[in-house]
């Protein structure tokens, strides 16, 4: 059942987001677009997903997690297939938006059923997110081949992304279906205010690697087969990440291992910055995929652990805004200065951004330890002598 739930994000993740990374590099020259341009795309996506974040509570009180979970993906499927019918820059960035709306519905509910079927099944969380590496696989081993030598057939990459997220939606349909249901509240996020800034900076940060990785890799003179090869790896790294970091994600205290994993995306954007080789690039992308997904994750395991059930999709729902508007901001900027210079910036400015979330997600909930030390302390200095 877990399986068939990961599904979700195979479509609405791995094909509708992270795929765009693959063809981005065809559709700029079939379609005359900058870096900037590129970036406005992946931009736009951002915006959608921050919509349908903000919205997704309202839409599962109205519908139900499992029915908004099936829109989601009804809507993803319909958006790839639609832009594959258009070249018009303008539409492209409404589909854009479109999918990010469906990807947020798809994302948020799935994680709150994989959050309520934790309970029983501890993996149930890391295998929902890691289904994201299974779309990013089979999309880095087809489309890099299929563009090869051919940019115009960016549409025909769209229409097989399409077709993967329809199999994608039937089979996962019932898994949906059957997930148990609770009654919601309202976000508070209260103590967790730290973790939404490390989630801000981690999507301000992450995107710009994915987004740029193939733009970065065609100026290094890599060819279909190298591009093809390298982000298979990322994809079945991603895979294989929830048995490295199940346990680290539901049993270490604080936000512990959502900082492990920031911290190592640093690690994965800069080893190609002090040497590039396809060893580097390749140690680069196994890294990246074995941390980034498991970065929600985290956040989810630790909602679940502070925050009672009833607000599970609230939460997790205001969290992924704090998360959306990092993806929003930031490929657009990433793009400009990746085209005055040189694409090896966006992997710069992913390890800036996302160093920058690790230190704050380590913070959490030490800061907090400490004012209440010294609010203690201040108490009793107060406090009358007997």
């Amino acid at each position: 059942m877990k399986y068939r739930l990961a599904l979700g994000s195979v479509a609405a993740v791995g094909f509708a987001r992270f795929s765009y990374g693959l063809v981005v590099p065809a559709m700029r020259e079939e379609l005359g677009w900058s870096l900037a341009d590129a970036g406005l795309q992946t931009t736009a996506n951002g915006d959608g997903y921050l919509i349908g974040a903000i919205v997704v509570a309202l839409v599962v009180r109205r519908l139900g997690t499992a029915r908004s979970f099936q829109l989601g993906m009804v809507v993803t499927t319909m958006s790839l297939a639609a832009t594959a019918a258009t070249s018009s820059y303008e539409l492209q960035l409404l589909l854009r938006a479109t999918a990010g709306v469906a990807g947020a519905l798809v994302f948020v509910s799935g994680a709150v059923i994989a959050a309520r079927r934790a309970a029983t099944d501890r993996s149930a969380i890391t295998v929902f997110f890691g289904g994201a590496g299974l779309g990013i696989a089979l999309s880095g081993l087809v489309l890099p081949l299929l563009l090869d030598g051919n940019s115009a057939r960016w549409p025909t990459a769209w229409l097989l992304l399409a077709a993967g997220s329809l199999l994608a939606t039937i089979i996962s349909w019932s898994a949906a279906t059957s997930a148990p249901t609770a009654s919601e509240h309202r976000a508070k996020l209260g103590r967790l205010w730290p973790v939404g800034i490390a989630y801000v900076l981690f999507g301000a940060g992450y995107i710009v690697y994915l987004t740029f990785l193939s733009t970065y890799l065609a100026g290094q003179h890599s060819n279909a087969r190298q591009i093809a090869a390298t982000w298979t790896l990322l994809g079945l790294a991603a895979i294989l990440a929830p048995l490295v970091w199940n346990r680290a994600v539901t049993t270490w205290s604080g936000a512990r291992s959502m900082a492990t994993l920031i911290g190592l995306q640093v690690v994965a954007a800069v080893l190609p910055l002090l040497h590039h080789s396809r060893a580097t690039v390749l140690a680069s992308a196994a890294i990246f995929g074995l941390t980034f997904l498991n970065v929600p994750a985290s956040v989810a395991a630790l909602v679940r652990r502070t925050v009672p059930q009833q607000g599970w999709t609230a939460t997790i729902g205001a969290l992924t805004v704090l998360f959306a508007a990092g993806q929003t901001v930031s490929p657009w900027p990433a793009g400009f200065l990746a085209d005055h210079l040189g694409a090896s910036t966006a992997l710069a400015w992913t390890a800036v951004l996302c160093g920058a979330g690790a230190l704050t997600a380590f913070s959490w909930p030490t800061v907090f330890s400490w004012k209440a030390e010294s609010r203690r302390s201040l108490e009793s200095s107060a406090s009358p002598e007997p």
